[in-house]
C-alpha cells in the first residue's frame, strides 16, 4: 500500500513582541527617581526637624548635669563624685595635631559627612549582624558629642536613630570646627578630667601647646574607654591604645613613620600627674568601679547622674589609715625616687562590709590602686594552702606533731629562716607561731599538694592547676600571686566561723527620681571550712602575736589572730638577704584587715631590708585607734567543738651529762616522769654543728648513754618528752655540754 501524501502545515506566526520605547523607559525612570527623592526630602526633613524640635526642646542638655553623692555608712553625704574639672578652649587653641589624632582616631571622614556617615554605619551593621549584638560603633564625632549631650547609653535602634537626627541638626546649626571644638571641650577623660585641657593638665600637667606627639596620642585614646584606657590607673593598656591611636594617625599620612616610632617609645612617667583633691580618693575610685560592674551604668553617668550612692565607709577607719600611710616613718627609706609602697584594707568579716582601704602612699597622684594588684603572699599564704586544710581534714589538730627538718622533695628544698633551724618534731602551733618553712613543707607533702589547692580554691584563690601543682604553694610561692583584697576575703572566713565573706562598698544607688537601680543583695554564705578549722586556725593564730612569735607588732588592746608573710626578693645570680613583700594579714572579732608592703618594681637597689614586723607594726597603728570605743570582744569557741586540746608532757628537770674516758661514753640522766605513754627523745649538737638533731629515743626513765661521741670534741644535749598517744612533745630541757678529752698519745719508745 502506498504511502499517502504528507499534508503541509501552514507556519505559525510568531506574535511580535511590543516594543518599551525609550520613552515610556524616561516617563518610568522619571517617576520611580521623583518619588525615592520626595521620600528621601521626607525623610531628610524629618530627621532635620526631628533633631531641630530635639534641640530646641533640650537646650538645658547644654548645661553641666548634677553631681552625684558618695554617703558613707552612717548616710552622711561626704563627697560629690563630680569636681568642677573642665576648662573650655576655643578652636585656635587646640593644637592642630590634637586635631589630626582626633580624627584619625574617632572619624576619619568628619571633614566629608553631614553628621552621619553611612559608610561606617554599614560596616557597624554588618559586624552586628555577624556577631548577633549591637555591640559595633559607627558613630561620628557629631554624634558622638550628641549622645554625650544627652546621656543616653543604651545602644537601641530608636537613641540611635534620636542621636541620628540631632547629629545632623547639630551639622545645620554649627561649622566643623564648632562641633569638633565642643566634642574636644565636653569629652571625658576619666580621673573627674572633661576636655583636653583638663585632661592636659590631669595626666601630663601641661598647656595644649606645650604637649608632644605622644601625649597628644595617650589623650587621643582615652574616650574609647576612660577607665580602662587612662595612663594613671592601667599605664600598660594605656601605653596599647597608644599605639593604636599613632598607627591611625601614620595610616591617614597624618605622621611620618620615625614620629610614630619615636611617640611609641615614650614611657609615662605618672609624677607628672597633678593631685586629685578627692577626698577619700583611693576608696571613691573602689567605689565607682564598683557601682560600674554592678549598675551597668559608665563611670561619667555615675559622675554626673545626679546618682545617691550609699556605701559602707567608715570615715573614721578611713582618715586613720590616708594619716598613717602618710608618715613616712611608717615605712622604710629608699635610696632614690622610687619610695616604698603599702596597701591596707579593712573588712567587717560579718558582712563584708569594706571600712576603708588605701591603694598606695601618693594614690591622690598615682591613681594605682594596689589593693588589687597581685603580689607574692609568702607564709601569710600557709594558713591557706597548708594548716588549714590539713586540720579541715580531722587528722590533723593545733597539738599534733610536724617535722622540722632539712629536707629536699625531689629538686626543691625549703629552707628555715629561723634563727634556730630544723628543731625536729613540734606542733603545727609552734610550726606557724614561729613561721617555720621547712615543717610546712613537710605537712604539705603529707596531705598532699591537691588538698592544699582544693582549700585554696574554696577560699577563692583560683590557682593554676599546672604551674602551682607543687609544693612551693605551701610558701607561698605563686605564679601569678594574690592580691590583699583577695587576703583579707580569705582570712574573714577564718574569722566568720568558716563561712564565705563577700567583701562590698556599695550599698545602694538612688536615681533622680528617687527610683533605686541597685541595691547590695548579699551572695547565700558559704560553709568553705569546718567550724573547727576556723576556731583552730583563729586559736594558733593568736599566738603568732605571742611572744617569740613573728608578729608580736601588732598586738593591739583587744585580741587578734593573724600571720605574717615575707617574700624572698627572688632576683637570679644576686645573693641577699632583703625582701620583695612584706605582708600582715590579721583580725579581731570583728574586722579583719590585711597590710602588704613592697616596691613597685623590684630590683637590686630596690628591695625590703625588714620583714613582715613592720606591716605588723602598720596594722596595729591603724587599727587600735580606729577600733576605739567598740566593744572589746574576745573570740568566741563554737559550742559544738567538743575536742580539747590536750596539754604536752611537763618539761625534764635536772639534766645531767658525765663523760667516762674507761667507756669514752656519756652517761645522762634526768628526773623520771610518770606516765606509761612517755618516751624520752634526745637530741645532741656537736660544737661545729649548726643545730640539734634528734639522736635516739629510750624507754628508760632515768637515763641513758651516748657511746657515739668522739675525742677531742664538745657536745650539747636536751631532752624531751614524747606522748605517743597524744602526739605531744614537751618542750626542751635545759641543755647540758659535755668536753671530751683529746685522745693520749703514747711517746714513741714507751710500751
Amino acid at each position: 500500500m502506498a504511502d499517502a501524501p504528507r499534508t503541509k502545515k501552514k507556519p505559525v506566526k510568531k506574535k511580535a513582541k511590543k516594543k518599551f520605547s525609550g520613552k515610556k523607559a524616561a516617563v518610568w525612570l522619571f517617576f520611580t527617581g521623583a518619588v525615592a527623592i520626595i521620600c528621601g526630602i521626607i525623610a531628610y526633613l524629618l530627621v532635620i526637624l526631628n533633631g531641630e524640635r530635639i534641640l530646641a526642646d533640650n537646650q538645658d542638655k547644654f548645661e553641666m548635669p548634677e553631681a552625684s553623692i558618695i554617703y558613707d555608712a552612717n548616710g552622711q553625704g561626704v563627697t560629690k563624685l563630680y569636681r568642677e574639672n573642665r576648662e573650655n578652649v576655643e578652636f585656635a587653641e587646640i593644637p592642630e595635631m590634637m586635631r589630626d589624632a582626633f580624627i584619625a582616631t574617632e572619624d576619619r571622614r568628619f571633614e566629608e559627612h553631614s553628621g552621619i556617615d553611612l559608610w561606617s554605619i554599614g560596616r557597624a551593621l554588618v559586624k552586628d549582624v555577624v556577631s548577633r549584638s549591637a555591640a559595633e560603633g559607627g558613630s561620628t564625632i557629631t554624634q558622638q558629642l550628641a549622645k554625650n549631650l544627652f546621656l543616653t547609653q543604651d545602644k537601641t535602634f530608636f537613641r540611635k536613630a534620636t542621636e541620628a537626627s540631632i547629629a545632623v541638626a547639630l551639622e545645620h546649626k554649627k561649622t566643623k570646627d564648632e562641633i569638633l571644638t565642643m566634642y574636644l571641650n565636653r569629652i571625658f577623660f576619666g580621673k573627674t578630667a572633661y576636655g583636653v585641657k583638663a585632661a592636659a593638665k590631669v595626666y601630663f600637667n601641661k598647656p595644649l601647646d606645650k604637649l608632644e606627639l605622644w601625649e597628644i596620642a595617650t589623650l587621643a585614646g582615652i574616650p574609647k574607654a576612660p577607665s580602662n584606657y587612662n595612663p594613671i590607673s592601667d599605664p600598660e593598656r594605656s601605653k596599647e591604645r597608644r599605639s593604636v591611636v599613632l598607627q591611625l594617625m601614620y595610616d591617614q599620612h597624618y605622621i611620618t613613620k620615625e614620629q610614630m616610632d619615636e611617640a611609641n617609645a615614650k614611657v609615662y612617667n605618672p609624677n607628672t600627674a597633678t593631685a586629685n583633691s578627692q577626698k577619700y580618693p583611693a576608696f571613691i575610685d573602689f567605689v565607682v568601679s564598683e557601682a560600674e560592674d554592678k549598675s551597668g551604668l559608665t563611670e561619667e553617668e555615675l559622675r554626673q547622674g545626679g546618682y545617691k550612692i550609699y556605701t559602707t565607709l567608715n570615715t573614721t577607719a578611713q582618715s586613720i589609715m590616708e594619716k598613717e600611710f602618710a608618715d613616712p616613718d611608717n615605712f622604710e627609706k629608699s635610696v632614690d625616687d622610687q619610695q616604698v609602697q603599702g596597701a591596707m584594707v579593712i573588712v567587717d568579716h560579718r558582712n563584708g562590709n569594706i571600712q576603708g582601704l588605701v591603694g598606695g602612699r601618693d594614690y591622690e597622684k598615682k591613681g594605682l590602686n594596689r589593693v588589687n594588684v597581685p603580689r607574692q603572699p609568702g607564709s601569710g599564704f600557709k594558713p591557706i594552702t597548708v594548716y588549714g586544710p590539713a586540720i579541715d581534714s580531722g587528722d590533723w589538730f593545733p597539738w599534733s606533731t610536724v617535722l622540722d627538718e632539712k629536707k629536699c622533695y625531689g629538686d626543691y628544698c625549703p629552707s628555715d629562716s629561723n634563727g634556730n633551724k630544723y628543731i625536729g618534731p613540734i606542733s603545727i602551733r609552734q610550726s606557724i607561731k614561729e613561721s617555720r618553712n621547712a615543717s610546712a613543707v613537710w605537712l604539705l607533702n603529707e596531705i598532699g599538694v591537691k588538698t592544699g589547692l582544693d582549700f585554696a580554691d574554696k577560699l577563692g584563690f583560683h590557682l593554676d592547676e599546672e604551674k602551682d601543682r607543687n609544693l612551693a604553694i605551701g610558701l607561698g610561692g605563686l605564679t601569678n600571686g594574690v592580691t590583699p583584697l583577695q587576703m583579707a576575703a580569705a582570712y574573714s572566713a577564718f574569722a566568720n566561723d568558716g563561712k564565705s565573706v563577700d567583701p562590698h562598698t556599695v550599698q545602694k544607688i538612688v536615681d533622680t527620681n528617687d527610683e533605686t537601680v541597685y541595691e547590695y543583695d548579699p551572695p547565700a554564705a558559704k560553709q568553705v571550712m569546718k567550724k573547727e578549722t576556723a576556731y583552730y586556725m583563729t586559736d594558733i593564730m593568736q599566738g603568732v602575736l605571742e611572744k617569740g612569735g613573728t608578729g608580736t607588732g601588732a598586738r593591739i588592746d583587744r585580741p587578734v589572730a593573724g600571720k605574717t608573710g615575707t617574700t624572698q626578693h627572688g632576683i637570679p645570680n644576686y645573693s641577699s638577704g632583703y625582701n620583695r613583700d612584706a605582708w600582715f594579714s590579721g583580725f579581731t572579732a570583728e574586722w579583719t584587715a590585711v597590710v602588704w608592703m613592697g616596691y613597685d618594681k623590684t630590683d637590686k637597689q630596690h628591695l625590703l631590708k625588714q620583714s613582715s614586723g613592720q606591716s605588723a607594726a602598720l596594722f596595729a597603728k591603724v587599727m587600735e585607734p580606729a577600733m576605739k570605743g567598740m566593744p572589746v570582744n574576745d573570740f568566741k569557741k563554737p559550742p559544738d567543738i567538743q575536742v580539747d586540746e590536750p596539754k604536752p608532757p611537763t618539761t625534764v628537770q635536772n639534766l645531767n651529762a658525765v663523760y667516762d674516758p674507761a667507756s669514752v661514753t656519756v652517761t645522762l640522766s634526768w628526773d623520771a616522769l610518770d606516765g606509761a605513754d612517755n618516751t624520752y627523745r634526745i637530741y645532741r649538737k656537736e660544737a661545729n654543728e649548726p643545730q640539734f638533731t634528734r639522736l635516739m629515743d629510750t624507754m628508760e626513765a632515768a637515763g641513758n648513754n651516748d657511746m657515739s661521741v668522739a675525742p677531742g670534741l664538745s657536745y650539747e644535749y636536751y631532752v624531751t618528752v614524747y606522748n605517743a598517744k597524744e602526739e605531744l612533745e614537751s618542750a626542751p630541757s635545759a641543755t647540758v655540754k659535755v668536753e671530751i678529752p683529746p685522745e693520749e698519745l703514747n711517746p714513741p719508745g714507751t710500751d
